[in-house]
């Protein structure tokens, strides 16, 4: 294999790779998605809002009406200034609001919500007027222009379509009352708004696919890239130490479900426990299936009490099995007959629940 050959970005990024890149702010994000959300909330708000900015409206006209003949001077004009702009704020900042959470939720619902603050990190090689000519013109910025062209083309281009079916009606609307030729305004608006928004649609789906393939294209690493990064992460002791920890508490909780499993739980009483259980067809010995002390210790007793597991206190019995036995591992022939003194008095006490070992 050539050399070069290993230096190729041809393998998908790691999730550490990828997380690495979202904790530096580099996410795929469709600005046409969020955009189209944004458009698409806005809309709704605005067709459910018309009643109140029509209140607000007549409300204004009111308002400027009933100051005919009054004498103007720097104060008057001043509050219908105040009033007006307070009003005209009443409507807009509703409609904005809603609009400003919309766009954020369309870049959320993208990637998932994210704080970050690298992005504005001064970076000194932006403001390199060579390195900045160079990206005004790479084929990057060539490929966007080209992609907005092509959406604007294809926007316009369709509502025109539209809006040519439209004006062969308008000689017709002549002959129309007010009223019905209000309507028509109003059906023809709305078609020219549904359409638009497909269309739109259309181009945000496009985009959204477009940028993650191109955001995952661009994090692809080399074969030697990947071997570094795992033999980093192998090498971290903080990694080494979660990948212990997990093990540890994956091992303690599947040891806590086999508890009900057991036959009996040999106790210190308090401090020592270790649940056996024997299966001659399957088993040469018994096998330990939960050992702890301490608080562990309590956690096994309470377990089996829970689930009618058989508890004896035998201290000594009890610390050597700690000391002695691994988990899912048969005792050791030394413990054969303690054990089997234990068992034989716990399957005699419990002669029902045992019947089937009792035969054997």
């Amino acid at each position: 294999m050539p050399p070069g050959d290993d230096q190729e970005k041809t393998e998908e990024p790691t999730p550490k790779k990828i997380e690495d890149a979202r904790e530096k702010g580099n996410v795929p994000k469709s600005m046409d998605t969020a955009g189209f959300v944004a458009l698409l909330v806005g809309l709704v708000t605005l067709f459910f809002m018309l009643p109140y900015f029509g209140q607000k409206f007549i409300g204004i006209y009111q308002y400027v009406l009933a100051l005919i003949g009054t004498e103007l001077s720097v104060r008057t004009v001043a509050n219908i200034l105040g009033y007006i702009v307070f009003e005209m704020m009443l409507v807009v900042i509703p409609l904005a609001a809603i609009i400003m959470i919309a766009g954020v939720m369309g870049n959320v619902m993208q990637f998932g919500f994210l704080f970050t603050t690298e992005p504005l990190t001064p970076d000194i090689s932006k403001i390199d007027p060579i390195k900045g000519m160079g990206r005004l013109f790479s084929l990057k910025k060539l490929v966007e222009t080209i992609k907005i062209v092509l959406k604007v083309g294809a926007v316009f281009g369709v509502a025109f379509i539209f809006f040519l079916r439209f004006v062969v009606e308008l000689p017709h609307t002549v002959f129309f009352t007010m009223f019905d030729q209000l309507l028509w305004l109003k059906e023809k608006i709305m078609i020219l708004a549904a359409v638009m928004l497909f269309v739109f649609l259309i181009i945000a789906i496009i985009d959204l696919f477009i940028t993650r393939y191109n955001y995952f294209n661009d994090l692809k690493m080399s074969k030697q890239e990947v071997k570094d990064e795992y033999k980093q992460m192998d090498g971290d002791p903080q990694v080494k130490g979660r990948i212990r920890q997990l093990q540890r508490e994956a091992a303690k909780k599947r040891m806590m479900q086999n508890v009900p499993a057991a036959d009996v739980i040999i106790t210190n009483p308090t401090h020592y426990a270790v649940a056996l259980r024997y299966d001659k067809e399957k088993e040469d010995a018994p096998v330990v299936l939960a050992k702890g002390i301490d608080f562990m210790a309590l956690q096994i007793k309470k377990i089996g009490l829970e689930n009618g597991v058989e508890i004896v206190e035998n201290p000594p019995l009890a610390r050597e099995l700690y000391r002695l036995c691994d988990i899912d591992r048969q005792i050791p022939s030394e413990l054969f007959k303690a054990v089997a003194e234990v068992l034989s008095f716990v399957y005699t006490a419990n002669k029902q629940k045992f019947a089937k070992k009792l035969q054997q």
